[in-house]
């Protein structure tokens, strides 16, 4: 029997159906939080000593740019794309991948705060609880039904033995 769906229908089927790129949803957030924080509340900044603050900077950056590279090269290693926007080929539970669901989102999680230290802009923080809200139900609670549907049983063993962020 011949599949006379259209390639679009298809094609939309076999994806997670995010609600938008993963990085443009943190930039999408961190830009509002910045436009917020220099043009309409303009806090007293974070209060914090500027070594201790490029410290906190580059430890988040490095620790959040490592978990989206050890999540990518799982993925190219598994011969799968990373963007939820594009089917999944493989299941990839090695690696970074043992110790949380979600090491991309959580790397990007990472680099925005970094930026918000980074720019001494807590209107940025306030903005992290309806960026998280969006991730969660717009992205990771879509991409976790899609690769339960894709997957069965082992994704659903998966997900229920490794924590969705730590």
């Amino acid at each position: 029997m011949t599949d006379t769906t259209p390639h679009a229908a298809r094609s939309a089927r076999d994806t997670a159906g995010v609600v938008a790129p993963p990085p443009l949803i943190y930039l999408g957030f961190l830009i509002l939080g910045l436009a917020l924080e220099f043009l309409v509340v303009r806090t007293q900044g974070l209060d914090m000593p500027v070594s201790l603050r490029w410290t906190v900077v580059a430890v988040l950056i490095l620790t959040g740019g490592g978990a989206i590279t050890a999540a990518v090269l799982r993925f190219r290693r598994a011969g799968t794309p990373a963007p939820p926007w594009q089917p999944t080929t493989a299941f990839v539970a090695q690696g970074i991948y043992r110790f949380t669901r979600n090491p991309m989102y959580l790397g990007m999680t990472l680099i925005y705060c970094a930026l918000a230290v980074a720019a001494d802009a807590p209107v940025v923080f306030w903005m992290l609880i309806p960026l998280c809200v969006t991730i969660h139900y717009g992205v990771v609670l879509r991409e976790e039904r899609y690769m339960a549907d894709r997957f069965g049983t082992a994704y659903i063993d998966y997900a229920n033995s490794v924590p969705r962020w730590l």
